[in-house]
């Protein structure tokens, strides 16, 4: 019958990916007659645990460029825009989401405005992005061992060596021969 150790080590415990479209508007101070560009910068994000969901809190700048004064004028309006999202990353068997996982978050796709409109003063956007998430914590492996095999080194106490049984001639009857 064969023995088992068990083996600690961290490994990828749970891993998704969610492709999200999200709405934002913001109302210029001009009167925009044409959009002429849409495009996003400064990406930040990152991910936490709550209550066993991993949470995503982000942000990005959005610059919009357009015409006002009847096609004469541009001008590029930067917006900050903020977004929260919630994502219940399934987990492999026996695991379990706890304050010692580590959350890697990654985006799979940078936010892109996929759709631009214009409405009543409002430029409303369309933003498109995909994160992908893993989650790494602790998992048991369990080996086999074959036999039971000791693996201490028997340390010996100088007091059980008997040093009556030591010949000192030895050497000098060796040398002789």
């Amino acid at each position: 019958m064969a023995n088992y150790k068990e083996i600690v080590t961290k490994a990828v415990i749970g891993k998704a990916k969610k492709t999200n479209k999200m709405n934002f508007s913001f109302t210029p101070d001009e009167v925009v007659d044409t959009i002429l560009g849409c495009w996003i910068i400064n990406h930040n994000f990152s991910g936490i645990n709550d209550n066993g969901k991993v949470v995503i809190n982000g942000s990005f700048d959005i610059n919009v460029w357009y015409a006002y004064n009847n096609n004469t004028k541009t001008k590029v309006n930067t917006k900050e825009f903020s977004y929260h999202e919630i994502l219940n990353v399934p987990l492999k068997e026996e695991s379990s989401l706890n304050d010692n996982a580590d959350i890697l978050v990654r985006s799979l796709k940078q936010p892109t405005v996929s759709n631009v409109s214009l409405n009543n003063g409002n430029i409303n956007l369309e933003v498109e992005k995909e994160m992908g998430v893993e989650i790494v914590g602790d998992a048991f492996i369990k080996v086999p061992i074959e036999d039971e095999f000791d693996d201490y080194d028997e340390i010996i106490d100088d007091s059980e060596i008997n040093t009556e049984e030591i010949n000192d001639d030895y050497l000098k009857s060796k040398e002789s021969a």
